[in-house]
């Protein structure tokens, strides 16, 4: 297995959900981190390989994608296991995959950041309405999470590894998980898988560090 380049911010959601998913298919990553705060991902060098300069971006033998969730899809296509059930090639099962990570996206996170950032980032007092929008995100993942063990169908998929990676860095900043029962047990038995590595010492203190950067995936 080739060994590709993979640009990062340590402890982002997105970086997390990559290498859970890098692991899943066994493929190395060659990790060159990128600190935006430096204005690293403005360089010319790297606006040349993603002229977007976000961050994570991976380059596989010139091949450069970034968006996080567009990248666990393309390591499961091309390296995992011919319908692997990390992303089957069942167009439902699929679609529910997709809609969740989308979720993810523009729900799950995007509720996390304009409420958590804003406060990082300028000390802002929190306001209600924002997280009125969080606990709402978090009813409906409580919802999706009734009566099953993962969060798009019967076994573990790339979906689980996303909202796992987000949900690691909403901990951190000590949301409570009790009022989401579903939630809870759910990111209990992930965080068990050897895959999620999430009670390594050094992933949480990437997050930790990740959020005092105030940095979004």
């Amino acid at each position: 297995m080739p060994t590709l380049d993979f640009y990062n911010m340590p402890g982002s959601p997105g970086t997390l959900a990559i290498v859970m998913t890098a692991k899943a298919v066994g493929i190395e990553l060659n990790f060159i981190n990128v600190e935006t705060t430096k204005g690293e991902h403005l360089k010319p060098e790297f606006v040349k390989i993603n002229p977007q300069h976000t961050v994570p971006t991976l380059v596989d033998n010139g091949f450069a994608i970034w968006e996080s969730h567009a990248i666990v899809i393309y390591l499961v296509e091309k390296y995992g296991k011919s319908d692997s059930p990390l992303y089957p090639k069942d167009p439902q099962i699929r679609a529910v995959i997709n809609q969740r990570m989308y979720f993810d996206m523009g729900t799950l996170y995007d509720a996390f950041a304009k409420y958590y950032f804003p406060i990082l980032r300028n000390k802002n007092e929190e306001t209600e309405e924002n997280l009125e929008k969080l606990n709402a995100a978090f009813e409906v993942l409580n919802t999706f999470l009734e009566g099953q063990d993962y969060v798009a169908g019967s076994e573990t998929s790339v979906a689980d590894f996303v909202i796992f990676a987000t949900i690691l860095v909403i901990r951190v900043v000590d949301f409570d998980l009790n009022e989401f029962p579903n939630v809870d047990r759910w990111f209990q038995n992930v965080r068990n898988v050897p895959l999620a590595w999430a009670q390594d010492l050094r992933v949480l203190v990437d997050v930790k560090n990740f959020l005092t950067a105030n940095l979004i995936k």
